[in-house]
This record gives C-alpha cells, structure tokens and sequence, in this order.
C-alpha cells in the first residue's frame, strides 16, 4: 500500500509539475506578447566599436522615445537584444542567435557594410526583416532579398559627390581645370572601401579627372608611410580617402610627420566623422579636411527639422553631443520604421514587408533632411549626403547650401 500511495504521489507531482509547466509556459507567452523583440547588431568591441556603439545609441534613442510614447502595436513595448558583430563571422553566430534563441521580430544595424552583408543573409535565409541604417556598399541591397530593407544612402551616393566637389569647388579654388588636378584615390580594402573606390574611379573617368593613383591598404594597417612616399612622388593635389577611424587617424599622423600637405583632402564618411579622429591627430592638422557622410548635428535645422530636438535628447541620455553623424542616421532610420511598424497588421515577417512598401516620407522632413521610400530592392531611393568640413575643431555641413552652417574654405582661401 505505501508502495502504491509513493507512485501515486510521484504520478500527482508529474502531473502538477507539467500543468506548473503549461501555465508558466502559458504566461512567458502572455508576457512576450506584450513586448515586441527586436536585435540591434551593431560592433559593440573591436576595431569598429566606436562607430558601432555611436550608431547603436541613435536606434537606442529612437526606441526609447517611442516606448515612452506608448511602444507600437497596440502599446507594446519594445524590447532590445543586442548582438555584437566584432567580425563577419561572429556577426553571422550574432544573427542566428538573435533569431533562433531571442525569437526578435526583426534586426537592426549594423553600420559595417561586410558585416552587414553577411548577417542580412542569415535574417533572408530565415524570413526575419533586416534593417540596415548605416552599412553603405551597394551590394547589400543588390542581392534580391525580400526581406532587406536600408534606409541611408549608398556608396554611389558617396563617391558622386567626393569626386564632384573636385570640378565644382577645389580646382577652381587652385585656378586649376579639373583635369589638371592630380587625384589619387586610397582606400581600406574591406566591402566598404572597395564598392566606393571603385564608384569613385568610374565618376572620376565621366568627369576626366585624373586618377594618377589608386591604392587599396588593410584598415588594421599599422604603417602607411611606402603609400604615402608614392603619393608625394605622384604629387598628388587631392586625395580621396575611404577609410575607418584608426586608418584615417595613422594616414593623417604620418602625413604630417612625411611633410605631405595636399590641396584637399576628401574622406567618405567612416573615421572622418568623428571628433575623436580629431583630438587623436590634431585639430591643427586635419583642420579644412573635408567629408561627405551622413548628415552631421552641425547642420542647418531648417533643411533637417527635428534634428535640434534630436541632439538634445542624445545629451540627456548621454551626457555629451553626438560624436558623429552616425547616431543621428540610425535615430531617423529607426523612428520612420518603427512608424511603419506600428501600422502594419501584425509583427509577422510578411505584414512588416507590407508595411514598408506603404512608407512614403517626403524630402526634409526628417531629422537628417532625408526622406524615405523604398525601391524594389529595398533601397531608400530618397536619402543623399551631405558635404561637410572640419573648421575650429568642429565638423559643419557646407553643402548644399540649405543644410550648411559655413562657407566651403579651399587651400589658402
């Protein structure tokens, strides 16, 4: 009899450990619905996780303010689950766990074009929407993927202008026809710097300048002093550089130090951003450099509604302005998605695809001065960049002339 009550008890305690199950399983549920799970994948350590972190605060940002304005979807809020994508690799083990085992809705990154490129495979081959609101090179969005969606500019975009402020500012600052002016292109040979290098070669040959170098460098490259002995050699009068933060603070470091002193020179976003490549090289030396990026918090409101209150939220929460323009891409991007977010008919992969095919924001009228609507590819057809300048220590926006705090200064000028 005690040998049958014991099974008993032990069948009892199986029973109600399984209905226990049921009903905690049961309000996990409840409780996931309640919340909406997105990824943020961005390089949060390495090389890149200056620029990762910046771009991960202006996502962070717009979450926050959205959650405090009643979250989407019938007032849920938003719940972030970061992945660290340090490398290509990881950034794929990243995606898969934030998919697989965080159960996200969707992903949001990644600033880093070869990492982004590998990731958003994994988010396609799944059929979880992938975000993209930094990751330049064109081939990300060139692939066919239904569910890949980008809302910055390309590195066309990117290489258009760097090339073009050769024949419509600097060479006639220099008294010089635009053939005349001798360029060389140098670029850090990951996805990134070769898809703008190469855009920079074919627009260069449309406007018969002349490329008398183009020199490709690993971005980890700690000596660059043979490159530019070969530019001195070349003499070089603007030098094109695409190029992350710690290539472009070693480029300008050894330049100085070589006495080489071009006319212009023209970053493609990346390490000429932020104000920390500045205090590392010197604001005396990379003073005039020029920049065409995203759009940067020193630009004229006027052509960049909201971007005013944006800086202010970003000093409240981190106690500092923005230390690149990279945060402010990433807040915009986010909060014109989390829009269409919150209209589509559910959070399932095919509604959110929907949903971004209605988005339809006009030309400045976002914190950047972008607007947004997507292509067939996926491709925000409505974003450009902008030319900036360093002057006094300080990165202003000099074109176009609606989103510029300063005048365009060229050599001695």
């Amino acid at each position: 009899m005690r040998n049958r009550t014991r099974h008993q008890r032990a069948a009892a305690a199986v029973v109600g450990l399984a209905i226990g199950t049921m009903v905690a399983g049961g309000l996990g549920q409840a409780q996931a619905q309640e919340t909406v799970r997105l990824g943020a994948l961005y390089p949060f350590s390495g090389g890149l996780a200056l620029l990762g972190d910046e771009s991960y605060r202006g996502f962070e940002v717009a979450v926050e303010e959205r959650n405090a304005d009643g979250g989407i979807q019938g007032g849920k809020q938003i719940q972030i689950l970061r992945g660290d994508a340090v490398d290509n690799n990881q950034a794929v083990g990243e995606a898969r766990r934030l998919i697989s085992v965080e159960g996200v809705s969707a992903i949001f990154g990644t600033y880093s074009s070869a990492r982004s490129n590998a990731a958003s495979q994994v988010a396609e081959l799944a059929g979880i929407p992938y975000f993209e609101l930094g990751g330049i090179s064109d081939p990300i969005t060139e692939r066919g993927f239904e569910y890949l969606y980008r809302t910055n500019p390309t590195a066309r975009s990117f290489a258009v202008a760097t090339v073009d402020a050769i024949p419509d500012a600097i060479a006639p600052s220099l008294g010089l026809e635009p053939g005349e002016v001798k360029v060389a292109i140098i670029h850090e040979d990951s996805l990134y710097g070769t898809t703008v290098a190469g855009f920079q070669e074919e627009r260069a040959a449309e406007q018969g300048l002349n490329i008398v170098e183009t020199l490709p460098y690993p971005a980890d490259s700690v000596d660059m002093s043979s490159l530019i002995l070969r530019l001195i050699g070349a003499e070089v009068d603007v030098v094109l550089q695409t190029s992350y933060q710690n290539d472009t603070v070693l480029f300008f470091r050894q330049a100085h130090e070589a006495g080489f002193a071009p006319a212009a020179m023209i970053g493609a976003g990346g390490g000429y951003s932020l104000e920390q490549t500045v205090e590392a090289v010197g604001a005396d030396i990379m003073e005039g450099a020029l920049n065409v990026d995203f759009t940067q918090y020193l630009t004229n409101p006027e052509a960049a509604p909201g971007i005013e209150d944006f800086v202010a939220a970003y000093e409240e929460r981190y106690g500092h302005h923005p230390r690149s323009g990279h945060s402010l891409a990433n807040y915009m991007g986010t909060k014109v998605i989390l829009d269409a977010l919150d209209g589509a008919a559910s959070m399932s992969p095919d509604d959110i695809r929907g949903a971004m095919a209605e988005v339809d924001v006009e030309i400045g009228t976002t914190a950047t001065g972008w607007g947004v609507k997507f292509d067939e590819t996926g491709q925000n057809t409505r974003a450009v960049p902008f030319l900036m300048q360093w002057q006094g220590g300080k990165l202003v926006t000099v074109f176009p002339p609606e989103a510029a705090v300063a005048e365009l200064i060229v050599g001695s000028d």
